[in-house]
This record gives C-alpha cells, structure tokens and sequence, in this order.
C-alpha cells in the first residue's frame, strides 16, 4: 500500500512538474551543425537513440520540441497523426513544444527517429519563396519521462549520446515545395549541443494539423493533368512502381493555362515536388514538411495505371490530394432552403479550413501569412462554426510577440517579414490589422464569457492605442490599407470608394472606446475617445456603403442622425443595383448594420443572385473555395476566407442561436423567400439545434437544448418572447 502511495505521489508530482512550461529536465538542443549557414543547417536530417526499458511500465510522456518541424517515429513506426508540428511562431519570442504520451508505446527495447525539416524556422529559398528566414539550424529538445510500476523512473533526453544522419527529404521548403530521393543512403554521426532557441519554450495551444481528407482523381485532362474537383490546402500522395534512380515530379496548382498545364503565376513559382524511386516494389509517399493550395495535379515522368506507357515510364496506382488543415472540430451548422446560401456556406467553409494551418493565414500558396484583420472581422463565423478556444489563445500570443517596443502593431503575426520601401508603408502598420489585439479578446470574452484574454492583454491593448495616439493629427489617423479590395470597376486592391483615413480613424476611434471600457480607471482614453469622434464629425463627409455602415455601427454621427444615415445607405445600395461596393473592412460592417436595423431583406436581395459582387457569381463559376476578390476573373488567389462575412450571420441570425458563454438566445429570422432553415452552435454546457419552417403566416421553431439549460428566451420576428425551461426539445409555433 505504501508503494503504490509513493508511486501515486510520485506521478502526481511529475504531472507538476511538466506542467511548467519549458521544463524539460536535463534535455539540451541537439543537430547536425551549430553554424545557421552551414550547408547542414537546412538540410533535413534523422536524429536517433535507441533504449531499453527493462521494467513494466506505469507512464511514459514525452515532451519534444522539433524545429522547424518534426515528425516522430518510434520502433519503425510514426506516432500519431499530426503533422507540420510543432505549431510555427516567431522562435525568437515563442518556441511551442509538444507533448505526447508514449505509454502503450514502448517495448522492452526501442529506437526513437525524429525526423526534422525546415517550415518557417529556416527558410532559405532556392524555389519559390515570399521570404527568407534564418531563426537557426534545424534542432531537437526531447525530454521522456517514464515511470516504472515499481515506482522508480527512467530520463531520456537529447544530449550528445544521440546520433545523426541525413534523411533521404533532399530539398524541403515551406513555400517551394519537397524533393525525396528513396535511393539516399547516409551513414549515423554524433550530434553537437547547441544553443537554444531564443524564444519562451511555450506548450502548443492550437489543435494540431493533419491529413482531414482526401480526394481522388474527379477529371483526367490532357498533358497528363488531373482534376481532383475540390480546391484545397495540403499536397498530394502517390503510390507508384518503377525502376530505380527513376524520378517523377509533380506540380499544383489552382488553375490551367490556355495550353492546359499547371498554372503557378499568381501564387508562387515553382512550387514542386519530386520523387525519385527505389524500385523496390509498391511505393507510398508524400510531402512531409510543404504544402500549397491547388485543385489541379500535373504529372511528369510518371503515368497513372491505365494510361500508355510506351517509354516505361513509372506507372501510378493512386493518386490523391490530401486536405491538410487544423483539426480543430467543426461546432457549428447551418443549412436552408436556398442552395445558394448552403453553398456559400460550402466554399467559405473551405476556405476556412485551407487557411487553418497553425496560424489564420491569407491564403496557402502565394503568402501563407497570418494577416490579422480577417480574424476578428470574420470572427463570429469563425466561433459558430469551429471550436476557436484554443486557436484565439494561441493567436493572441502570436499578436502579443510580434507587438513592437513602442506599442504599434504589424498587420501580420508571426511577423517574418518587415516590409521595405517607399511602397510599404501601408503593409506595415493598419489599425483595422493591428486592432485584432483588442477584438479578439472581446470576442473570446463575448462569445466564451471568459474575460481572462481581456484582462491578460489589457496593458498591450492600452500600448497599442496610446502609439496610435502619436500617430495622430488633431484627432484623424491617416495610415494603412483602409477597406481592401472593395469592389468597383476593374482589379480590386487599394480601396476605391472609401478614404483610408476615414476608416483608420473610425478604428482609431472603436479601439481607444474599446480599450477604455475594459478597465473603468482609463478615463483618459474616453477623454480622448470623445476627441477622436469630433474630429471624424468634423473631417469627413460620408458617400460610400463602408463610411456609412462603419459610422453607424461606431455611433460616429450626431445626434438624430442616425435614421437618415440608414436612408442614405440604403438609398446607395439601391442605386447600385441592390449590391454591395465594400471591401475587407467595410463588408462585415455593412452586413451586420444591414441585419441589426430590420434590412436583413435587403441584405438577402443583395446577395441571391449570380452576378458580380457576389458569392452566387463566384459558384456559377465552379470555385470551391471563397476568392480573394469579389470577382474572381481578376485573378490573384481562389483560396482567401477573408470575404467570408455572410458566415457571421448564417447561424446567428438566420437560423437564430445567440450564444454567450453557457447561456444562448433563440431568435429565428426567416429572410427573402427562404422557406426554412436549421443550424447548430455550441454553448459551454453543450450544442443547441435550432431549425425553423414557415407556412403561410405560421412559423414553426424546433429547439433542443443541453443538459444544464435553465430558462432560455426565444424571441420570434413579430417581437412576441417566450421563455422555455430546462433542457431537452421544444416546439413552438407563432404566426409571422
């Protein structure tokens, strides 16, 4: 009895122990090189020990952290299924690590193999790159803790007694692509300690990222090019026999050109990979450490079974792509009566998950950024849909690390470039970008009810909105991109219809309020708040639907004047035909301004139909995945999320689930001429379904809620409210 309260005591106090972040015992960063440009640096290499375990086994966790990524294998075998771990960040402030229990994993003798490649730790070029980075030679941390039934416990950590040798990954690059040679061979050397990482050893918050799915071959097209017939993030996987020293390369990409190959021109060239054969029967293989957006597969140097092969060429016996994103799970739901709107909800949903990677990136070929300002302004989608608890954390600390000393933000994070240049400076620093400090944390706090971000982040939000304040002239803030890509005649990029410093200083503005009421001791800021909405009053005149909807939704009007803004947004809209002209920033704005004063209508009208700017438009064309501008024959990206903001509303105010924190309120809204609509969202206490029909002047609502529900209100569009008690299902009817 008291060994096995020793032994209880002595888990527990190891279960402490590694709750410390960056504990890792005896453990010290090893590789093959300690120079950051020797030719070994980026080389993806193996490192290994062996050892034994003699004893029965009552735990084993490892902690490890493998940089840029890792892959583990252990007696033969890769452990797990995450992939591109561990989560990227800048590993001069943040080095997240993994931990993983290898319990029912072990033997009595093992062989550990970590093999490592470069992500955005060491990016050297050589293909396609958007930048460089240079953080270190490739390096493992590996701490194991196993704890014997007989109470006494065996340390393996990385030190100088592990070995090294290249792995057969020739080449790998987080944006040109892999090459593997399965003919590599190379003999074990002995590892060299090096210096750590400069970065906090930080536990990973996010959900890790893997294979979610995969497509076969939909169209086979001429020039040896293959339609998987979905758009995506990820690589693609082979199974292939053929003769060794035989080499196959593959190319993707999103689109064709007029001559039907493989289109890269407008999101990175070369991207690639090759794959060189052993020739020793059926072989399996995919990329370890690079991915791309694409739909499109071209094949040289191979041939897929059943195609002539009058050179005796390798011949292909699968092909598909692998739909890599964060396994973060999916929460929400919603579905309608018009095809349209369900598949809108498809191609953002897509979008979504391509750009889901251990960041929110921009889209995952050309940039593979976390450009921030599509977080908070898509964000209610984002926390409807998917569980986002531990993505937002995560992100924030990305946010926090890349914040400057003199408080002002970038509007990407991790921040691995600074761009240079007369034309930079409006990619620098925006604070509709850099103001995601301060949204996301009053979105966690609105949705989750769990304030800890704000209070955590306060004295980095009051930073940011002071270095704006000397930013400032007289009150008006005139820098960054203002409403991106907002629709007019021609290519959309800087904005066309709104001025950048009315819509800086409107952010300027919503981020000091903001900031201000989070902490009732900072009557400074709503001094100068009160400033800065005088001075927009004064400054500028108001002509386009993104000054319109940001003025009303910021209340930066005067008194009274509310109701005839409404009027002459609406009256804009009418006389651009019932469609919307607003960008990045101005379109979440308008919707939600449109929905909140009773034009949730008009909101439908604009957006059920198939022409240009619109989601239906970007369907009629076949994309699958939302495009970065709203009409997508201008070219540039078919992978961005970033217009993604009718998914603010799907589930929140159409199919009517409110959520905040354990508590939700059911408001269902029939729109247009949509018959009916169902849909999910999750509560702290469980998931809620709602669906709704109507019939003549009759609308019917189901609802079931989750244990621990007490008294729930539903509000129904003729304002009648009623409350339901409990959990369980519940039917109500109420004429419209």
């Amino acid at each position: 009895m008291k060994k096995y309260l020793a032994l209880i005591i002595l888990m527990v106090s190891l279960h402490v122990q590694a709750a410390q972040e960056g504990d890792f015992g005896r453990a010290r960063w090893i590789g093959a090189t300690v120079d950051p440009n020797d030719s070994l640096a980026d080389r993806s290499i193996v490192i290994s020990k062996s050892f034994a375990c003699p004893k029965v086994i009552a735990s084993a966790q490892l902690r490890i952290c493998g940089l840029g990524f890792y892959e583990l294998n252990l007696n033969g075998s890769k452990v797990g299924d995450d992939i591109m771990s561990p989560a990227w960040s800048d590993y001069d402030k943040t080095v997240f690590y993994n931990t993983i229990d290898l319990t029912r994993l072990l033997r009595k003798r093992n062989q550990i193999e970590v093999l490592l490649g470069n992500g955005f730790y060491h990016e050297r070029g050589g293909r396609y790159h958007k930048l460089k980075t240079n953080f270190g030679p490739l390096t493992l941390l590996f701490h194991l803790i196993i704890i014997y039934k007989d109470g006494t416990s065996l340390h393996v950590d990385s030190d100088p007694s592990w070995t090294w040798r290249r792995s057969r990954i020739t080449f790998n690059s987080i944006y040109g692509g892999e090459d593997f040679d399965a003919t590599w061979t190379d003999g074990r050397h002995p590892v060299v300690v090096q210096p750590a990482p400069k970065g906090v050893l930080r536990e990973q918050l996010s959900d890790p990222v893997r294979i979610m799915e995969r497509y076969d071959v939909k169209r086979r097209l001429p020039r040896h090019v293959y339609d998987m017939g979905q758009n995506l993030s990820g690589f693609p996987a082979i199974r292939v026999t053929g003769k060794r020293g035989q080499q196959i390369t593959i190319r993707v990409g999103e689109t064709l050109t007029d001559d039907g190959d493989v289109n890269q021109r407008q999101t990175g060239k070369d991207h690639l990979y090759r794959y060189t054969l052993s020739g020793t029967g059926i072989e399996s293989w995919h990329p370890r450490f690079s991915y791309y957006g694409f739909q499109y597969i071209q094949i040289e140097g191979a041939v897929l079974q059943g195609e002539p092969n009058p050179d005796h060429l390798p011949v292909i016996s699968s092909l598909q792509s692998c739909f890599v994103y964060n396994s973060a799970p999916k929460t929400g739901a919603f579905e309608c009566s018009n095809q349209r709107f369900n598949k809108t909800c498809q191609i953002i949903d897509r979008a979504i998950r391509s750009n889901w990677q251990s960041v929110w990136t921009d889209c995952p070929h050309r940039e593979k950024l976390g450009w921030l300002e599509q977080d908070w302004l898509n964000g209610v989608g984002l926390v409807y849909n998917y569980d986002c608890r531990k993505m937002i954390e995560q992100t924030m600390q990305h946010i926090a690390d890349a914040q400057h000393a003199d408080g002002s933000m970038p509007e990407i994070a991790p921040e691995y470039i600074r761009f240079e240049g007369s034309w930079a400076p409006p990619f620098q620093e925006s604070p509709e970008w850099g103001g995601a400090l301060v949204a996301l944390p009053a979105l966690y706090a609105q949705h989750y009810g769990d304030s800890s971000l704000i209070r955590k982040y306060l004295p980095a939000m009051v930073r940011y909105v002071n270095y704006l304040a000397t930013r400032d002239s007289c009150g008006i803030l005139k820098m960054g991109l203002g409403d991106w890509y907002d629709f007019g005649p021609g290519k959309a990029g800087f904005a066309k219809n709104t001025s950048v410093a009315l819509v800086a200083t409107a952010h300027y503005y919503r981020w000091t309020r903001m900031v201000a009421s989070f902490d009732p001791r900072l009557v400074y800021l709503h001094q100068r708040a009160d400033s800065i909405r005088a001075a927009f009053l004064r400054t500028f005149e108001l002509k386009s639907q993104a000054a319109y909807a940001l003025a009303i939704e910021n209340g930066l009007y005067r008194e009274g004047e509310r109701q005839s803004l409404m009027d002459r947004l609406i009256d804009d809209i009418h006389h651009h035909g019932d469609r919307l002209t607003t960008g990045d920033i101005g379109t979440p704005y308008l919707f939600k301004v449109l929905v909140d004063n009773g034009q949730a209508d008009l909101l439908y009208t604009m957006l059920d139909h198939d022409d240009v700017p619109g989601y239906g438009n970007q369907i009629k064309q076949g994309m699958t995945t939302l495009t970065e501008q709203w009409d997508p024959k201008f070219g540039a990206s078919r992978n961005h999320f970033m217009l993604g903001h009718i998914n603010n509303h799907l589930i929140r105010d159409i199919v009517g689930i409110r959520v905040k924190g354990n508590r939700c309120t059911i408001a269902p809204h029939p729109v247009g001429d949509m018959q009916w609509a169902k849909g999910q969202a999750e509560t702290t206490l469980g998931t809620v379904r709602c669906s709704w029909k109507r019939a003549g002047q009759t609308l019917s609502v189901d609802i079931e809620l989750p244990k621990g529900s007490r008294q729930t209100s539903v509000i129904f569009p003729n304002g009648k409210t009623c409350q339901v008690e409990g959990s369980g299902k519940f039917h109500l009817e109420e004429m419209l």
